[in-house]
């Protein structure tokens, strides 16, 4: 018999896939060129060809049980220590190979940093909007995650409402910036204030609070700004990071855990990872792509379209009369919709061939996404869509 648990949420699939399939459907109607498809983050631009050829030479020159062999538990040590040294230089920090755990995805460094520093019972707090699936991340363990309500000014951080988020069971904070789905970065000024706040709950509440820090899109961002570094301000911190943005390759599943050297225990963390990986069959990512983007660590995919696509969103958006934050990176943007009920909107935008996202799941009513990872011809194309739409809503 199938689990009545997971077969229940056949019943709550996606909406963000739902859409995604109908405007598949759509498209198969008239031509999918003719639908503007907002509603799935897909990186769409090429892969670097320096991971590519990364992965050439791996498989002609390389002995073939290094590269489709299990690698250890944490990963492959060369592929860490590299890891390490490429952070060091980057931010900082002062990493070693044992801080790193390499992992399927953010995806698979999320599930493992919340089981490293929580157990059932315990709380996480996030904050709004926030990734749908961190539900399923957190609640799946056994803690529960806390829902800081959305600062819909700037989507910065409502340190009043996580303040009073956070009690005795709040053992982490997770957070993403930059953000999907509203594309705000966070500040170093909010940085700095989250670090304060959880260096006192640590001090009230007499336990450690750590901070998991999800960073798929800290290489998307805009107007020549840097995405601060989390780990710099608080000593506690788990960063997950996935390849799947900065290089183009969502489909090879990779990423890492790296902790924070200063955090508590951090020395055993990496190695507690790899026994989680037993029992949640989150274990050995594969080892050519493990080796492979060691080879490439600091090389982007041509990243510069989705700045392009957001500029020519955001003026016709604000020319248009919405209510929208200036992303400050990802392919994500997110503007109040006309009338303040995002699913109506949504589904008007239909009859014009936009797929919108009503942002309701992400815990902001009344506001709707858009990825903007599409070719920019057709974000042109799309703008006439959007102006018939609100000459007629």
């Amino acid at each position: 018999m199938v689990s009545e648990d997971f077969k229940s949420m056949l019943q709550g699939k996606s909406v963000i896939r739902q859409l995604s399939e109908y405007a598949t459907a759509r498209g198969t109607e008239i031509g999918y060129e003719n639908v503007f498809d907002f509603s799935l983050g897909n990186p769409s631009v090429p892969t670097p060809k320096a991971f590519t050829d990364a992965m050439i030479r791996l498989l002609t020159e390389e002995d073939p049980m290094t590269i489709h062999g299990y690698s250890q538990s944490q990963g492959i040590p060369r592929v860490r220590q590299a890891h390490a040294d490429h952070l060091n230089k980057t931010y900082g920090m002062n990493y070693t190979a044992e801080h790193l755990f390499m992992t399927t995805g953010a995806a698979g460094a999320i599930a493992h940093a919340i089981r490293a520093v929580t157990k059932p019972g315990d709380e996480v707090v996030t904050v709004a909007p926030y990734f749908p699936e961190y539900n399923q991340y957190v609640n799946r363990t056994g803690a529960k995650l806390v829902i800081v309500p959305a600062r819909t000014s700037d989507f910065q951080i409502d340190f009043d409402a996580m303040d009073a988020a956070m009690g005795e069971k709040t053992m982490a904070v997770l957070i993403n910036s930059p953000n999907n789905p509203s594309g705000a970065m966070y500040t170093e000024e909010t940085l700095k204030q989250l670090a304060t706040l959880l260096y006192d709950k640590q001090e009230k509440y007499g336990h450690d609070v750590f901070l998991i820090s999800d960073e798929p899109y800290r290489e998307i961002v805009f107007d020549g700004r840097k995405c601060p570094y989390p780990a710099r301000y608080y000593d506690n911190t788990l960063t997950c990071y996935s390849y799947s943005k900065s290089l183009s390759i969502p489909g090879e599943r990779i990423g890492y855990v790296a902790v924070n050297p200063k955090a508590t225990d951090a020395d055993l963390i990496s190695v507690t990872c790899g026994q989680i990986s037993r029992g949640i069959g989150h274990n050995c990512p594969p080892s050519i792509i493990q080796l492979a983007v060691s080879e490439v660590l600091g090389v982007t995919a041509d990243l510069s379209v989705y700045e392009t696509n957001m500029n020519l969103l955001y003026d016709e958006l604000k020319s248009l009369g919405f209510e929208v934050t200036r992303p400050g990176g990802t392919f994500y943007v997110m503007p109040k919709a006309p009338g303040g009920d995002s699913i109506a909107f949504c589904n008007k935008a239909r009859e014009y061939d936009l797929i919108l996202v009503p942002a309701d799941t992400f815990a902001a009513p009344g506001f709707f996404r858009m990825a903007y990872c599409i070719d920019t011809e057709k974000v042109e194309r799309s703008l006439p869509a959007f102006r018939k739409l609100m000459e007629n809503y």
